[in-house]
């Protein structure tokens, strides 16, 4: 019965009209096998997600009697024959674990951990040799940037263009004098510099850059302005050198700093008892200068000068979800921090980050709402569906900066055992860059 089971799948029937055809007997049996693949779907999400492959059909799931196992554990998940690859249903939706039950759970986990590598690796990426090349931005002695010299080639657009260090030093602010200039210093080698005509203050100095990067922005190399300052420091918590806008900080390579939140429901952080965690998502506005229409936290942003860690999550929660502050004072927790740099090669520049981590543990019968029109929408995802969304394959991912922030929070929660091989590998990853 199993193989005439699979056989109609093949044929592309519905998962539903499958299980009508069988007896009831057939169908205990199915539920008994252990050779069979789990569908969770979610109808909360179902109504939410919108970038699917082939869409299923959760009503008829919802209908169907829920089955019971040998071991008198009430399923109410839809089984069918194992042979049936994942990539025949896609879906945010759907939850598809392959063999059914899995006879070893260390196998499903670790699984999950090579994705969650995957992920981090996706945005903790600079190659060696661009790696070997880069020069320091240095100002007052200090270590503020990473930044490409001489020439470079994009094979992508097929043309040559300055690294970005000797353009820097090519242009002229105002009253045509230069802004950047490059020095050699002994064993220390080449480096990127202010020029010394600049008075040594943070306005002065911010001034001077703001003239060069609003070239580079009218030039079309500085895209996505903010009009958002960012301070460019050695370290997070010393006073700033001078301030950059932040669409402009990669071109220097300093640090960027940012706030990201996950959004929980539910477990026992939350008083939500022996209820299931779940995780807000947030889908970005199609209106967006950067991933435009993309999964995202239910709340993040980067670190402007003059605030605050908790007055800009404050204000982001506030600004982006509609969270009132007393909500959120009342229900985030610090979770610490990741890092991570990567190396854009259609711009030539460098990006570091470090972005702080919360939880909000909201209440269950609070919903986020788009306020300031950079989301479009907020829906549930369970703790399986956001591990699943880390498959190299997954239709609809989520912001790729956001997957060490959730990948950190899963471990700290417990939802990845640490006796999993390559648990060690993902900790250490979620901190590759400059953490300072």
């Amino acid at each position: 019965m199993v193989s005439r089971i699979h056989m109609t799948l093949r044929s592309h029937l519905s998962l539903g009209m499958v299980l009508l055809l069988c007896s009831s007997s057939s169908r205990a049996a199915l539920a008994r096998s252990s050779s069979s693949i789990l569908l969770f779907v979610s109808p909360a999400a179902a109504n939410h997600h919108k970038g699917t492959r082939r869409r299923l059909d959760t009503t008829t799931f919802e209908s169907f009697p829920s089955f019971q196992t040998s071991d008198s554990r009430t399923m109410t998940t839809v089984r069918c024959a194992s042979s049936i690859s994942s990539s025949s249903i896609s879906s945010g939706d759907a939850q598809i674990r392959q063999n059914g039950i899995p006879s070893s759970p260390q196998q499903d986990e670790e699984q999950v951990i090579q994705n969650m590598l995957y992920r981090i690796r996706n945005v903790n990426k600079i190659p060696d040799d661009i790696r070997a090349s880069l020069i320091d931005f240095v100002v007052d002695e200090k270590r503020l940037g990473k930044v490409r010299p001489s020439r470079w080639e994009e094979a992508a657009l097929d043309f040559v263009t300055p690294k970005m260090a000797d353009m820097l030093c090519q242009m002229t602010g105002d009253g045509g004098k230069h802004v950047f200039g490059l020095t050699s210093v002994g064993e220390d080698g080449t480096y990127l510099t202010l020029s010394g005509d600049i008075p040594a203050n943070c306005e002065a100095r911010t001034e001077a850059v703001m003239s060069i990067m609003k070239q580079l922005a009218t030039d079309g190399v500085v895209t996505g302005w903010r009009d958002e300052m960012y301070p460019v420091t050695q370290s997070f918590y010393e006073p700033p050198t001078l301030l950059v806008e932040r669409a402009a900080a990669p071109v220097l390579g300093c640090m960027e700093y940012g706030i990201h939140v996950n959004g929980i429901i539910g477990g026992s952080n939350n008083n939500g008892g022996n209820e299931e965690p779940k995780m807000w998502i947030a889908r970005r506005s199609k209106t967006k200068s950067k991933w435009p229409g993309m999964l995202d936290h239910v709340v993040a942003g980067g670190q402007p000068s003059g605030l605050g860690l908790m007055e800009n999550v404050i204000k982001e929660c506030y600004e982006e979800a509609g969270i009132p502050e007393q909500v959120t004072r009342e229900c985030v927790r610090a979770g610490g921090a990741i890092s991570y740099e990567t190396f854009s090669s259609r711009q030539g520049v460098i990006g570091r980050a470090v972005l702080f981590c919360y939880e909000l543990y909201l209440p269950n019968d609070f919903e986020p709402k788009p306020v300031d029109g950079e989301v479009d929408e907020f829906f549930l995802w369970t703790m399986d569906q956001v591990k699943a969304s880390m498959s190299p394959n997954f239709p609809d991912p989520i912001k790729p900066n956001c997957y060490p922030v959730i990948i950190d929070y899963l471990l700290r929660a417990n939802h990845v055992s640490p006796e999993t091989p390559g648990y060690l590998d993902v900790l250490r990853e979620l901190r590759g860059g400059d953490c300072r």
